[in-house]
């Protein structure tokens, strides 16, 4: 059985601002479920917990975008920077961006 990876065949992350100011985001999403996970325990309205559930929502769909962009930026580069701008190549970095964006709906 072929695994997620192996279809898509994609880079990882090389780009240490990109890594540091990703993980920063997953690690405020991470706070923030911490905190309403006492919300909980204390019994807090659902309200509040619902807002604050959509806010961990939006903040890891944020990341999620934001990680997808640093992936297109950094193979375009390489793409352009190694004259290999071969239509096949765009084509298969644009399918790979297609499935990174399916995964956010």
């Amino acid at each position: 059985m072929t695994s997620t990876n192996d279809s898509c065949n994609m880079s990882v992350l090389k780009d240490e601002a990109s890594r540091t100011d990703l993980l920063n985001r997953l690690r405020r999403a991470e706070g923030q479920l911490r905190g309403i996970q006492r919300m909980i325990e204390e019994g807090e309205e659902c309200m509040h917990i619902a807002q604050q559930i959509s806010a961990v929502r939006k903040a890891l769909d944020s990341a999620y975008v934001r990680m997808t962009v640093c992936f297109m930026e950094q193979e375009l580069s390489s793409k352009m920077r190694d004259g290999k701008g071969k239509a096949a190549d765009l084509t298969a970095l644009l399918d790979n961006v297609e499935t990174l964006l399916a995964k956010v709906r």
